[in-house]
Formats: C-alpha cells, sequence, structure tokens
C-alpha cells in the first residue's frame, strides 16, 4: 500500500460523519446521507482546524530534512482534538481515528516537497489520487 493509499484509508470515514456528510442541495430525501469514496468532504476542508493543520505542516516540514516529528505530531493532535469538538465528536475518538495522519504526512513531503505548495495541494495529498 502507498502512504496515500493509507491516508485515504483513515481519511475516508470522515465522509461517514452525519454531521460533515449530509447534503439538502440534491433534493434527496430527509436521513440521506451522500457518501464520497474518496474521502472528499467539503465541509471538513473548510474547517479552520484543517487550514490550521495545513500552516502547522508548512511550518514544520517545509525544507526541513529532520522534522521533529513527535512535536508535530503532538501539535496534530491537539488540532485534531480542536476539530473533533467543533463538530460534536469525540476528541480522543478523532485521535484514534487519525492518529496516523501526522506520520504518513511526514513521508509524503519528504517524497514531494509540493504538497505544502498551497492548500489545494495538501488536500490532494491527504485524499490521495482519484
Amino acid at each position: 500500500m502507498t502512504k496515500r493509499t493509507v491516508l485515504l484509508a483513515l481519511l475516508a470515514p470522515l465522509a461517514l460523519m452525519p454531521a460533515l456528510a449530509q447534503h439538502t442541495e440534491h433534493s434527496q430525501p430527509a436521513g440521506t446521507i451522500t457518501l464520497d469514496a474518496q474521502g472528499h468532504s467539503p465541509e471538513w476542508e473548510q474547517a479552520p482546524q484543517w487550514r490550521e493543520f495545513y500552516a502547522l505542516s508548512v511550518e514544520m516540514l517545509r525544507g526541513n530534512a529532520s522534522p521533529d516529528v513527535g512535536g508535530y505530531e503532538q501539535k496534530s493532535y491537539a488540532i485534531f482534538r480542536a476539530f473533533a469538538q467543533s463538530i460534536g465528536a469525540s476528541p480522543e475518538g478523532m485521535i484514534d481515528h487519525l492518529k496516523n495522519i501526522p506520520r504518513e504526512m511526514v513521508g509524503i513531503v519528504k517524497d514531494d516537497p509540493k504538497v505544502l505548495d498551497s492548500y489545494e495541494n495538501f488536500l490532494i495529498a491527504l485524499r490521495g489520487p482519484r
């Protein structure tokens, strides 16, 4: 499995969260949930915590051949907890769900530093190939 596939597998269940995945724009019956198998969720992508995670990633990983992976991981977890609280989810459940993301991102950035050139590139790396 590639790092991006693993990352995608970790993020895909976010689309299952009713608070993030319910859409009414297509006149769907009440209670209908639209899922994206790629884990793409515009709602969470616009959450300030994910932009904060991107900013943290730029700060700690860009041009750093030996990043403080443990520090990056702990700061990421704080952001993930805040994200969970913002959507009414369990902070520790979110950590359990996303615990591998920071270390995976370290490897992704090492392999392709352009991932940090823009938030859009960063999101593509989080989602994996379409």
